[in-house]
């Protein structure tokens, strides 16, 4: 261990230090705080960064472990813990800034110390690698020190320019220009530019009738689903056994409660639904069924139709209770422990205690 030339061995331990070195961080001074690192901070940073891999890069022969950086080995074993930790952080659940997140970094993986001191070894590696393959440069590592020096790039500007982007909403309006948007915290701020709507359209399709299993929520049959569509002029059709018979219609509706049921009338406005008044008939039973259906919207609850009433069944089930009656011999009181399925025939009358299941 440690004995030049250093491997794959001392690059898992380099990691595993970078990693515990990162959890005592997470724990002592907390997450960091990328919001810190806006302009021209991030510009310092990066300008600090990049002459301090030159330098790393200028004493790589004298120090050891400057031109060990710059080796597969090096690149090999950052990349395995950078990946390791990713796949841990894809595993457990992200929360967003402005929740408390746990001790350790796990579910904000991208502010805590550990990922972000792996992150750092791994872009270095190959910051290192790229000065290596460019210096003296050669014709023939153009496509290698390309491919390195773009992904260096890529990686080094979207984690320092990260505080500079801001996430803005905007209402626009038809023929109005817009200049302001308002950001998570409900602040106006001015853009440097203005968008104007033109035009704003929204393709609606005709609602379809289909059967559901009541106790699955699934459409049937099962395999082959049949639907009926209700364009404009389609009275009738049939779905399975049942055949189906529009009787009203109304594309802009909301629902009204009565005493026992619900119905549906005309509504011109924000939130209105689509309902149909309907009568389904059996074919091979010739039951009848009919009432309203709609498809619901985000202020009215939908409504379906029931076909098939499903029987209960009683379960075996015990109940204690105390039964009082007037009898020709005054008033009496019987108890017991009873099972809920037989009649009890006290009292003088035969009475039947179920649970509906």
């Amino acid at each position: 261990m440690w004995i030049r030339p250093w491997g794959f061995k001392e690059g898992c331990l380099i990691g595993a230090g970078l990693l515990a070195t990162g959890w005592l961080l997470q724990i002592t001074i907390g997450e960091i705080d990328w919001s810190l690192f806006a302009c021209p901070v991030n510009i310092i940073v990066l300008v600090l960064y990049i002459a301090g891999i030159v330098a790393m890069h200028c004493l790589r022969k004298r120090v050891y472990f400057f031109g060990w950086m710059s080796h597969y080995t090096s690149a090999v074993s950052s990349l395995l813990w950078v990946a390791g930790i990713t796949v841990v952080m894809g595993l457990i659940r992200q929360i967003p800034s402005g929740h408390p997140a746990d001790m350790l970094g796990f579910s904000r993986m991208l502010s805590a110390w550990p990922f972000v001191l792996l992150y750092i070894w791994m872009v270095t590696v190959l910051g290192l690698t790229t000065l290596r393959a460019g210096f003296p440069f050669r014709w023939k590592k153009l496509a290698f020190l390309l491919n390195h020096a773009g992904l260096f790039i890529a990686l080094i500007t979207a984690t320092l320019g990260n505080a500079d982007m801001q996430r803005l909403k905007m209402t626009t309006r038809i023929d109005n220009a817009e200049w302001r948007a308002m950001d998570g915290y409900g602040k106006l701020i001015e853009l440097p530019l203005a968008i104007e709507l033109k035009d704003f359209t929204i393709d609606e399709y005709p609602p379809k009738l289909m059967l559901i299993d009541n106790e699955t929520g699934r459409t049937l049959p099962e395999k082959a689903p049949e639907h009926l569509l209700l364009e404009e002029g389609v009275t009738d059709g049939q779905l399975s056994d049942w055949l189906v018979t529009i009787r009203q219609t109304i594309p802009w509706a909301a629902s009204v409660a009565t005493e026992d049921t619900v119905k549906f009338t005309e509504f011109h406005s924000m939130g209105a639904t689509y309902a149909v008044y309907l009568q389904a008939i059996n074919q091979k039973t010739k039951a009848a069924k009919e009432g309203w259906v709609s498809c619901g919207s985000f202020i009215f609850p939908y409504k379906a139709l029931r076909l098939v009433d499903k029987p209960y069944h009683a379960g075996t089930r015990a109940a204690a209770f105390c039964i009082y009656s007037e009898s020709l011999h005054g008033r009496r009181q019987t108890g017991g422990r009873y099972d809920c399925s037989e009649p009890s025939p006290e009292c003088g009358w035969m009475e039947y205690l179920s649970i509906e299941l």
